[in-house]
């Protein structure tokens, strides 16, 4: 994603509610975060910036996982962090965060925490979350947890990579161009992107250096769509959603792109 100057309250102000939010915060059993069969959460607390890092720490294991910006926010780093952001930072053993969300060093400098915190690779390819799976449940110390959540993030990849591989018109890899935050979609279907394009607007040249490769299918970021990406091309553009909901569910965006890619190549 393009990076974004974004407006930050000024540290004072902020300072100055830090003690009131850490009794906000809390620490005691009764405040603490439950699984949804009411148990106490296990393993560390863990504040994310939006659900796409939640999603990343689920997968890893994390239970009591608190997510800052609503998914309402289109662009994460536009978000403007609230107080209440800061009380839950302050109770939090991680603080996860991308590096074009520069507000996140801020929050937790504000709130007075001490949690560690940690980048993550916002990229959906499977063999990156693998990688960014395993290194934050080492981290957390949740590597069981991981391990399971992987063999089944295996399975399901190799599942919808053979449908949508049945799925191509006339059993012949479709042509396609990819926004630069989904090729991994492209993966998913075991296809070669011609090109790629973004995070800036397409140029009049890549305009014309793309539509001249004939594309069948433009594989669209939903999150930063500027429209129709090659008009008179005659290639269908597909719009692919990078963040989950607020389940945290990294599978379900993978079934989410396997069945718009599956509409659009059967169409």
């Amino acid at each position: 994603m393009a990076r974004t100057r974004v407006r930050i309250t000024s540290p004072g102000p902020l300072l100055a509610l830090t003690a009131a939010l850490l009794l906000t915060a809390g620490c005691g059993e009764e405040g603490a975060a439950r699984t949804e069969d009411g148990k106490k959460a296990a393993g560390p607390s863990v504040v994310v910036t939006t659900t796409w890092e939640g999603a990343f720490a689920r997968a890893a294991g994390a239970e009591d996982v608190t997510v800052i910006v609503p998914r309402s926010v289109h662009h994460a780093p536009d978000y403007d962090p609230k107080p209440s952001d800061l009380a839950a930072v302050a109770g939090a053993d991680f603080v996860l965060y991308a590096p074009f969300e520069p507000y996140a060093a801020k929050i937790k400098e504000a709130a007075g925490s001490k949690a560690k915190l940690v980048e993550v690779n916002l990229d959906n390819d499977a063999d990156t979350i693998r990688a960014e799976v395993t290194r934050l449940a080492g981290l957390f110390g949740t590597k069981d947890a991981a391990t399971t959540w992987q063999a089944g993030f295996d399975g399901e990849y190799k599942r919808l990579g053979k449908e949508l591989k049945a799925a191509w018109p006339g059993g012949r890899s479709p042509v396609v161009v990819t926004q630069v935050f989904t090729t991994w979609s492209a993966k998913l279907a075991g296809v070669t992107p011609v090109g790629t394009y973004g995070p800036e607007a397409v140029t009049p040249a890549q305009l014309a250096e793309l539509s001249a490769r004939k594309p069948g299918f433009v594989l669209d970021n939903a999150h930063m769509s500027t429209g129709t990406v090659l008009p008179d091309s005659g290639a269908e553009q597909v719009e692919i959603v990078n963040y989950p909901d607020e389940s945290l569910d990294l599978v379900e965006v993978y079934r989410g792109a396997a069945a718009e890619l599956k509409k659009a190549l059967g169409s």
